[in-house]
């Protein structure tokens, strides 16, 4: 009867593991496509590294091409109003505070 539980608790658990490695989180499948892409590359040392960490956070995508966030197209589109309107100090920051919001 031991041997009996022992055997189906053991099928249960490769069972458990088997079908959690098939679901990938997000990230651990951002994990692959960017370990995929260095690979194919050839990258190695701190040019991989580099590559990693920029694609992990996607800066760069899968497809080598740079991307901004929606975040940081909006700071970059306030940051070019300011200039244009050759704002500085407190004024600038007052402005970018509000254009960051709405």
């Amino acid at each position: 009867m031991r041997t009996l539980v022992s055997i189906a608790s053991a099928l249960l658990l490769v069972s458990t593991i088997g079908a959690s490695a098939q679901h990938m989180t997000p990230q651990q499948e951002r994990m692959r496509s960017c370990n995929t892409e260095a690979s194919s590359k050839h990258m190695a040392g701190n040019a991989r590294k580099t590559f990693m960490s920029d694609c992990l956070t996607g800066k760069v995508s899968t497809t080598g091409s740079t991307t901004m966030t929606p975040q940081q197209e909006k700071m970059k589109s306030c940051n070019t109003q300011a200039s244009a309107k050759h704002m500085a100090g407190d004024a600038r920051k007052t402005f970018m505070n509000s254009c960051l919001k709405g």
